[in-house]
């Protein structure tokens, strides 16, 4: 599965999860993406849930942001680095962020965050239209990333 495909299948799980809850509240929103309640209740929405694994050890796990605002992806690569295509990174390069890298490839690993997770991130940045607040994440259209490309 590419990064697009992720962002776009997420996007309409949460669409589904969201447009369910239509009158609630965001408090309720978000008590509602807390780990324990979506394992339970929503199984499908995340392949770990079944497994009964969390994707950061930590609690109060909130899923509303499967996915941060702050990562930025593109399918075609961002630029090139020690001879390398990255596909992804941080944009506020979060000390916890590291790289996955292959012979060919850099990849952001975000699994030693847990900035998106926690509630008070979830109300800061929150929209009842994910892929709204996930604008950004998908950062192929980006100038810089053009220009980049470019040069490849």
């Amino acid at each position: 599965m590419t990064y697009k495909e992720w962002l776009d299948e997420t996007a309409r799980k949460h669409r589904r999860i969201v447009d369910a809850l239509d009158g609630a509240s965001v408090e309720e929103i978000v008590d509602f993406f807390e780990y324990e309640h979506m394992r339970r209740h929503h199984a499908d929405y995340c392949p770990l849930y079944a497994q009964g694994k969390k994707c950061h050890e930590m609690e109060d796990l909130n899923c509303y942001f499967c996915g941060c605002p702050y990562f930025r992806f593109c399918d075609e690569g961002i630029d090139v680095i020690d001879g390398k295509k990255r596909y992804s990174l941080c944009a506020i390069d979060a000390k916890e962020g590291k790289r996955f890298e292959t012979e060919e490839a850099i990849h952001q690993d975000c699994s030693e965050c847990i900035l998106p997770h926690r509630r008070a991130f979830v109300r800061k940045h929150f929209d009842r239209d994910w892929k709204r607040a996930m604008r950004e994440s998908d950062a192929c259209g980006n100038s810089i990333v053009r220009k980049a490309n470019e040069k490849i």
